[in-house]
């Protein structure tokens, strides 16, 4: 999904679809999406209270700002299935 310009709004829906409990996704790629600190924190949020088969998420080339990034070493640190994370910035 890299490259969509799918901002934080993008970022809502498509967590609405990752809180299903029949969501089989492992890898989600959200490069260059325009997504902010609002999208990390519902992205976060949705991944804290809900379990998940994701493994790696890239939030490369987006806005997300210190506390955005926090939001999401956290996320990083306290999941039992996600293991890689990029987030480079160009």
């Amino acid at each position: 999904m890299n490259n969509n310009n799918l901002q934080d709004y993008g970022v809502k829906l498509l967590c609405t679809g990752l809180e299903n409990i029949n969501c089989k996704l492992e890898i989600l790629s959200l490069k260059n999406n325009c997504i902010t600190k609002g999208g990390c924190h519902v992205l976060a949020a949705t991944l804290h209270s809900n379990p998940s088969n994701l493994t790696e998420l890239d939030l490369s080339e987006n806005k997300l700002g210190d506390s955005g990034v926090t939001e999401i070493c956290s996320l990083l640190r306290n999941s039992q299935t996600l293991q890689i994370l990029r987030s480079e910035f160009g």
